[in-house]
């Protein structure tokens, strides 16, 4: 079968391995609930919400595969899309690596996503899948950045003052969401020559744009936003409680 004949299947992987140290101690944030379902079955769903996602790959902390798995198994999960539990290592960088290694063959198109990120709307994950389907290697959606941003020389002691060394032009810039899409042949690529180190890479297309492969970004959302800290639980509940009213669910 030629390329062109051959169906293009998308996958999702899902690091899922981390603890979330600024949401405080506990479970780990990947399993916080949101309006009494865990984050990360509400992030699932929401990739599993487009139609063009045929399997969704969550990595697990290493000891905790079988936990994530009975997790996923109660909660209701869209029948036509497969899932897959997989451990996960000590880095982000290092759990996609694993999610990648555990794709079928036929997987041409990936998406990662922030298990941190429960409430991408789905025409956001569809809009990056397109973007890879008509021919970018790496897509990321962003938003416009809303807060003038300064260079600063960082401080050797937190809460010192910091000396500003430049204002970059705010039209320029864009702050990055997930779920970010890549050729699949060109995200492995890069996490075999992009060296791991230290906490290894948050930014999957930063990996792909050390290989000098373009990066395009495509409209993002404001509901796509990371939940990080105790105030974004707030606003991912209210959020929810939006949607249930709107949409009766």
């Amino acid at each position: 079968m030629s390329d062109e004949a051959r169906p293009s299947r998308t996958a999702v992987v899902i690091p899922a391995a981390g603890r979330g140290v600024r949401l405080g101690p506990g479970a780990p944030k990947a399993l916080r609930a949101l309006n009494g379902t865990p984050m990360l079955v509400h992030a699932v769903r929401a990739m599993a919400a487009s139609r063009a996602v045929s399997l969704v790959v969550v990595v697990a902390p290493p000891d905790g595969a079988a936990e994530v798995k009975n997790l996923l198994d109660t909660h209701a999960l869209p029948e036509r899309t497969d899932y897959l539990v997989v451990p996960g290592g000590d880095t982000r960088q290092e759990s996609v690596r694993l999610g990648l290694e555990a794709l079928p063959e036929g997987v041409t198109t990936v998406l990662v996503h922030d298990a941190a990120r429960p409430l991408v709307p789905v025409d956001t994950v569809d809009a990056v899948i397109e973007a890879v389907r008509d021919g970018a290697v790496a897509v990321v959606p962003a938003l416009p950045v809303a807060d003038t941003v300064k260079e600063v020389e960082p401080a050797e002691k937190p809460g010192d003052p910091e000396q500003v060394v430049a204002t970059p032009v705010r039209a320029r810039l864009r702050a990055v969401q997930t779920p970010q899409g890549f050729d699949r042949d060109t995200l492995v690529d890069a996490h075999a020559t992009v060296a791991l180190a230290g906490e290894g890479a948050t930014d999957d297309a930063g990996m792909v744009e050390k290989l000098g492969a373009p990066v395009v970004v495509v409209p993002g959302h404001e509901e796509a936003f990371k939940v990080t800290r105790p105030l974004d639980l707030v606003l991912a509940e209210a959020v929810l409680a939006r949607r249930r009213a709107n949409d009766g669910f």
